[in-house]
Order: C-alpha cells, then sequence, then structure tokens
C-alpha cells in the first residue's frame, strides 16, 4: 500500500508538473517595423483561387500611390474574366494541352492591363451571383466544361460562336465589361484609365532564382499556371534577396510568389522555417495552405522562438526539382521588421481578409523567403545599378 501511495504520489506530480509547464505563456513573436511603404486596404479572395491576380493589383494599386500618391481601389474581376477569355482561346488553340484553372501568374495581370486596360471596383464588382464575396468553384467548373466541350467538337470546325458564348458565361457570371465610366466626374475608358493613371507595364521585371538555367538569362518558370508562358530573369538566390531588400529600402514593393504549404506558414501571421520540419496538411485556398479552422488552436511557439534553417541555392532547386516548392500563392510585400532576436522579416499583405493575429498581414523570414520565393516582380528601377546592368535592363 505504502508502494502504491508512493507511485501515485509521484503521478501526481508529476501531472501537475506537465499542467504548471503546459499553462505557461510561451514567447510571442515582438515584431519591430524597420520600413513600410504604402498599401491599399487588405481584400478577401474568398472561396476563389485568384490570389495572383488580388496581389498583383494590390502591388500596381502600391505603384500608383507610389508614383501619383492617389489611392485607387481596382477591379480584380475585370482581370480575372479577361485572363479567362484569352486563356480559352490558348486551350482550344493548343487542343487543351494547357492548363486550365483557377491559378494563374502576375504577369498575366499585366497582360490584360497592357492589352485591355483596367477599371476601379466600383465600375466592376463582378458578383452577379448572389454574394457578396469571391465564390468561384461552380464558375471554375462550369468553363472548364465549356472549353474542353468545344476541343472535342467531332466536326473538327468549330463554330464562329463558341468565344461569343464563352464570354456570354463569363459575363453572366461577373457582369459586362464597361466601355465607359466615370471616376472623380471625368469620363474614361478602361484603355484611357490605365494610361491617367501612369501604368507601363513594360516599367516591370519578373525574377527566379533556380539552377536549371544559367543565371542572368531569362527561361520560362515551368509551373502549370505560368500557361501564357512568360519568362523570368534568372539570378542567384543572393542576388535575388540583395533586390528584395533594396526594393523595399528604396520605398518599392514586391509581388511575391511563395510556395506556403510548409509547417512554418502558419495561420496566425508568421512564416518561417523551423530546422525540423513535418509535411502540412492539404485543404483550400487559406484552408489549403493553413488549414480548415481559424478556430483550431495553434501550436505553440517554444520557449524560445525556433532556429531556422539556412537557405541555400542547392536545397532550392532540391525542393523545386521534388515539387516541394511550387507556385501556391502569390502575396505582396511591402515593408521590412525584425523581431526580439533580431531576425529580419518581410512584411506582407495577404488576400485573405482580417485572417491571422495581424489581421491580414504576415511576417516572412529570411530564411523562408530564401527558400521558399518561386519568383517575384518589381519595378525595374528597384533593382540595384549592377544587377540591372548583368541582366541588361535599362
Amino acid at each position: 500500500m505504502r508502494l502504491k501511495s508512493f507511485f501515485a504520489a509521484a503521478l501526481m506530480l508529476c501531472t501537475l508538473s506537465a499542467v504548471a509547464q503546459n499553462s505557461q505563456k510561451a514567447p510571442e513573436y515582438e515584431f519591430k517595423t524597420i520600413k513600410e511603404n504604402p498599401v491599399t486596404p487588405v481584400k478577401n479572395q474568398y472561396r476563389s483561387g485568384t490570389c495572383w491576380c488580388f496581389s498583383a493589383l494590390s502591388f500596381v494599386e502600391s505603384e500608383i500611390l507610389r508614383t501619383k500618391g492617389t489611392e485607387v481601389d481596382l477591379s480584380e474581376m475585370f482581370v480575372v474574366g479577361k485572363s479567362y477569355h484569352d486563356r480559352a482561346v490558348k486551350y482550344v488553340r493548343v487542343d487543351g494541352h494547357l492548363n486550365f484553372a483557377a491559378g494563374s501568374s502576375f504577369g498575366d495581370v499585366f497582360h490584360v492591363i497592357k492589352d485591355y486596360g483596367i477599371v476601379p471596383q466600383e465600375a466592376m464588382p463582378g458578383f452577379n451571383y448572389g454574394t457578396d464575396k469571391p465564390e468561384h468553384s461552380e464558375l471554375d467548373e462550369v468553363l472548364k466544361g465549356y472549353v474542353e466541350a468545344a476541343v472535342k467538337n467531332p466536326n473538327r470546325k468549330l463554330s464562329t460562336a463558341w468565344v461569343r458564348g464563352f464570354d456570354g458565361i463569363v459575363a453572366a457570371y461577373f457582369g459586362e465589361y464597361p466601355e465607359n465610366f466615370s471616376v472623380n466626374g471625368v469620363e474614361y475608358t478602361p484603355e484611357s484609365y490605365r494610361d491617367h493613371l501612369g501604368i507601363n507595364t513594360d516599367d516591370y521585371v519578373n525574377l527566379t532564382s533556380f539552377t536549371h538555367h544559367p543565371f542572368y538569362e531569362p527561361f520560362i518558370i515551368e509551373v502549370c499556371d505560368n500557361w501564357r508562358w512568360d519568362s523570368a530573369y534568372n539570378l542567384p538566390i543572393d542576388e535575388l534577396m540583395s533586390v528584395m531588400y533594396n526594393a523595399i529600402e528604396n520605398g518599392y514593393t514586391i509581388a511575391w510568389g511563395s510556395d506556403v504549404s510548409e509547417k512554418g506558414f502558419t495561420r496566425n501571421g508568421i512564416a518561417v522555417m523551423p530546422v525540423e520540419k513535418e509535411k502540412a496538411a492539404a485543404g483550400s485556398d487559406q484552408e489549403k495552405w493553413v488549414g480548415k479552422s481559424a478556430e483550431k488552436p495553434e501550436e505553440e511557439v517554444k520557449a524560445s522562438l525556433p532556429e531556422e534553417i539556412v537557405a541555400t541555392q542547392e536545397m532550392r532547386q532540391d525542393a523545386y526539382d521534388r515539387k516541394q516548392t511550387t507556385d501556391d500563392h502569390g502575396m505582396h510585400i511591402y515593408g521590412l521588421a525584425e523581431d526580439q532576436n533580431g531576425t529580419k522579416y518581410f512584411i506582407v499583405k495577404n488576400s485573405w481578409g482580417d485572417a491571422g493575429k495581424y489581421k491580414g498581414t504576415w511576417y516572412a523570414s529570411d530564411a523562408f523567403v530564401r527558400y521558399k520565393t518561386l519568383n517575384i516582380v518589381v519595378h525595374k528601377d528597384a533593382l540595384p545599378k549592377d544587377i540591372k546592368k548583368k541582366l541588361g535592363i535599362k
């Protein structure tokens, strides 16, 4: 009995000790802003795979803030609809041997702006289907079925109506494209509004960093969402990072394409690369990358902030080759910060509404960005002069 009592007491002490340890509040990340460039308010892509458009237009809006000091709210669905039109035509031309899905690339946004112009959000909200946020699962399936039917046309001779039919479906969901609209009492077309805002799409460069193509030359990034087959300049990772730091420090922002399937990209506004990594669960868009429920308890930060990996060029290439780094998500980097240990972070505007501890903002560590960046888009003048010269950009 005495022995049993001893073990019972010991078990109770261990249990109480464990409870006490678990009840201790884990250290929080404490961020100090180093540099913060102007951005427009956070939006919510909601149940749509349009992060590429939300992030790229957020970047363009910041460029307009930088150059004109004017805050604008541009229509994502104008861009998405035009993108779908161009993609449908190309999909049918290549007999369906092309990715036709919700995802796309930053370059797609610039193609649309250059070819069709742009309109403000109020001129084309794009919610003709009974909700006030993007919900595209039905539309995506309908459009995919339509273009597949066109590709499988048994007559091997397409009608002159199929493109109009496709555009009619898009218009039913998003509304008609405005030919004319008024902003502050001035009439514009999509093209004249683009020119009024001073958007020159030729001023922007797409950059990446992988070793399976030569450095300092452009190549087509081999991911499905790059359906336009746009190219990116290839830089060593140290130089790509120097572009990013130089851009933020000199008042520019960055469109950032990244893999966010790592455990270190949390639902609570943190993106880090701990030394010990685990495979993250799958889900869709915010749910897809960081879990289904925002109310699900987040794993506590350890007694000290986690040690992060030292990402190398070789690690980046291995992750890309093994499909561990893909084009998961587009975001918008607009600032720099550091934590209580002096570790540098990029301040990121996401497109998931006010999700997370920082209400739509994420803090992505240097290690995470260095390892998991697929590509970036910046204004050409954001490049350091020596890198600009190496790439032959004037």
